[in-house]
């Protein structure tokens, strides 16, 4: 069960454009973190650690209206929204004691940075909002093509192919120059497009430093597209794995949305001898193999940024356009980001070259009913 953990109160002041301005003595301002899986979480809280000067609050990704009468029902179980996810998500915060709103209960605030844009929820809705991608998105399937033909379906129609596509954020917080572009193609206003580098994908250097204890294995990291109703021929890819492998020792890591008892007997059954994880971190697994396969998974980007042999569904040219910022700094440059929707001091002048359009003024947004 969750426990809230109550914060000091107080608002950021009088607003002028939408933005915060702050006055003497004011409270510092009020930043709602819109979590969701745990490296969607991981991120924010890497974020807040940026920013000592606000008052940060962090929620499980929520809706409402019908999509809430749904996930009270248990039908939305296979997305962050669903009920295994929230409570991965609330066992995180409070592991690392951050102060929780549910659902954003305590607002309006000053400022609110959110995971996904595929459902917003009204009541964060005008205020200030910033975007921050997670990794990689879905390819442009079915749901995509479909919202793009009938543009008043709701957005999670697309999947995460249809991120950044609201229009209901003043920044996008995005992880390369190739993501810009991508971005930009589908329709998302390039002016609100910052290009930071994303946290947990910024600095794959250092998961070369771990505990993990295996080494010279080929890594398979499997994908949750069953369990979110897209075609996925799992034999056949366990299948290509052993080839691939060749004799060498196959490890699994399975994603975290996966019915892991029909995974585990698919492997045991195309892959005798394989071992399987299910925790742990992914990340590190790849840092320590020499082969690295993939469905569409961010992790994709991990063996590229270490120079691994790389097997995906996708394009790896595509993937190399994308790849995500390295260096470090993601969390950094997007909280300069954030001061600046806040109207704040942004930070030293490294921040300001970074992130191109991301300290300007924002333009309108559409708001819907």
């Amino acid at each position: 069960m969750s426990t809230e953990t109550n914060g000091p109160g107080g608002t950021a002041g009088e607003r002028t454009g939408g933005r915060p301005v702050p006055a003497a003595g004011a409270a510092p301002p009020r930043v709602l973190f819109i979590c969701g899986s745990i490296n969607q979480t991981t991120q924010l809280h890497e974020i807040a650690r940026e920013l000592p000067e606000i008052e940060a609050w962090f929620t499980p990704y929520y809706c409402d209206g019908y999509l809430e009468r749904l996930r009270r029902l248990g039908l939305l179980g296979f997305t962050i929204l669903g009920g295994p996810w929230r409570r991965d998500c609330l066992d995180y915060l409070n592991q690392h004691a951050l102060p929780i709103d549910m659902d954003g209960a305590r607002g309006p605030y000053d400022l609110v940075v959110t995971c996904s844009d595929l459902v917003v929820p009204r009541n964060v809705r005008g205020q200030p909002l910033l975007l921050v991608q997670e990794g990689m998105t879905d390819p442009e399937g079915v749901g995509f093509r479909l919202r793009k033909m009938v543009p008043w379906l709701p957005l999670w129609v697309a999947g995460t192919a249809g991120t950044g596509l609201s229009g209901l954020y003043d920044t996008f917080c995005v992880a390369s120059p190739g993501y810009r572009e991508l971005f930009v193609r589908k329709g998302a206003d390039p002016r609100r497009i910052a290009v930071t580098g994303i946290p947990n994908f910024d600095d794959c250097h250092g998961y070369l430093t771990n505990d993990f204890p295996h080494r010279g294995y080929v890594l398979v990291c499997t994908s949750d597209a069953r369990e979110t109703w897209k075609l996925d021929n799992r034999r056949r890819f366990i299948r290509r794995a052993v080839e691939i492998a060749a004799g060498r020792p196959l490890i699994f890591k399975l994603h975290p949305n996966e019915n892991v008892a029909r995974a585990t007997r698919e492997i045991s059954r195309h892959a005798p001898g394989s071992q399987v994880f299910t925790q742990g971190s992914a990340e590190q697994m790849v840092a320590n193999c020499e082969v690295l396969i993939v469905q569409y998974s961010t992790l994709a980007y991990v063996g590229l940024a270490l120079g691994k042999e790389v097997h995906a569904y996708a394009d790896l040219e595509e993937l190399r356009r994308l790849l995500p910022v390295q260096g470090g700094g993601a969390a950094r440059h997007i909280a300069s980001a954030c001061r600046g929707l806040l109207g704040r001091p942004t930070g030293d002048a490294r921040d300001a070259q970074d992130l191109p359009g991301a300290l300007q003024s924002s333009p309108g947004r559409q708001v819907a009913a």
